[in-house]
């Protein structure tokens, strides 16, 4: 990535980082990717078994501090009197606790945005309860709307929950409120909850379940699985496509493609689950391995890609022409994105920065 007027948008954004696991990191990661200057505090006593590579990278470093001691909690409050941001993922009233929760750390910098990460937000009769991405994405709706009629719920990894809606909404909300106190002088609390922010992930689908386009059960729309061309079929070497035909154009130009587009209208007036169909394109799929489907699909409208696992995808085609996938300090990873024409983002790396801790006066 070529350097143009700067490291990123965020540039001069300075944020304190209260070591967590899961989406406070990723939070930390895509502001640090932006090219905030990010610091993490982190245990005395620390586990390097726990860390996880690459959400932890572009830190400008960690300082290790004891915040259940008085010179912890000091160490603390001076980092956020140099700070834009703080972000933490304790539950509810532990940094209070501590001392060094809202209060304590806008008496030392009134322009602070203190961001907030749990899963069931700071009050509520939920909140201090104990809980992960899956229940989180129960109560918001979003788990019940994922699986087949065969399957049940099917746990989308953690990647709703968790870094959607918790780590990524929290990221939007540090930069939304640094934004306002830039110009009105005052910080304030972040409430980010991952629960709400994944209920905000199921606007499009409440609307067309509102307007009656999206059934009450589990199964039977357009986008889980049960359409016949959206949904991934396995080929003969056991690898898969993915198809997701839902245009009439893209259908024809899929069907096509199988060899069946004589077929269309009779398929189309079959239904969408009808379960025959199904049986017959999967026959079909299985006739041929992954690379010749690739083949068959590459360059068309059809709206069918290839399933590529996670060793795969720095080598396709797309990925290596945009540098989407980079093998970087001898481990493979998703890129800084999103792309910016002027201010360019810089290479990840895991190493500390002296002059991104040089600007906390470290």
């Amino acid at each position: 990535m070529s350097n143009i007027e700067s490291k990123g948008p965020l540039a001069g954004v300075k944020v304190l980082e209260i070591e967590s696991i899961g989406p406070g990191p990723f939070c930390a990661m895509l502001l640090s990717d932006l090219g905030a200057n990010v610091l993490t505090v982190g245990r005395a006593k620390r586990d390097e078994n726990s860390e996880v590579p690459i959400i932890t990278r572009s830190r400008a470093g960690r300082v290790d501090v004891d915040l259940k001691t008085e010179a912890g909690r000091n160490k603390v409050l001076e980092l956020v009197g140099k700070a834009d941001a703080l972000i933490e993922g304790f539950r509810p009233g532990v940094m209070e606790r501590l001392g060094v929760g809202p209060e304590a750390c806008h008496a030392i910098n009134p322009k602070l945005v203190f961001g907030r990460m749990t899963g069931w937000g700071q009050d509520g009769p939920l909140g201090m309860a104990a809980g992960h991405d899956i229940n989180y994405i129960a109560l918001s709706g979003a788990l019940h709307s994922m699986g087949t009629k065969f399957t049940g719920p099917v746990p989308p990894l953690n990647l709703v929950g968790d870094f959607g809606g918790g780590g990524m909404v929290l990221a939007l909300g540090v930069v939304s409120a640094v934004l306002e106190a830039r110009a009105s002088g005052k910080g304030q609390v972040v409430d980010t909850a991952m629960v709400e922010g994944a209920g905000a992930l199921m606007a499009m689908i409440f609307g067309l379940r509102e307007s009656n386009r999206w059934p009450a059960h589990r199964a039977g729309n357009f986008l889980d699985g049960s359409a016949w061309y959206y949904r991934c079929y396995e080929t003969a070497d056991g690898q898969w496509m993915a198809v997701g035909a839902i245009e009439p154009q893209f259908r024809k130009l899929f069907l096509d493609g199988i060899g069946v587009g004589e077929q269309y209208a009779a398929i189309c007036a079959r239904g969408d689950q009808d379960e025959e169909v199904h049986r017959e394109i999967e026959a079909i799929f299985r006739e041929h391995d992954r690379a010749f489907w690739t083949q068959r699909f590459d360059g068309t409208d059809a709206c069918v890609s290839p399933v590529l696992a996670m060793n795969e995808v720095a080598a396709h085609p797309h990925n290596i022409a945009r540098g989407s996938f980079q093998k970087i300090e001898g481990m493979t990873q998703p890129m800084p994105m999103p792309r910016f024409s002027r201010t360019s983002l810089a290479a990840p790396s895991s190493k500390p920065s002296a002059e991104k801790l040089s600007a906390w006066g470290l």
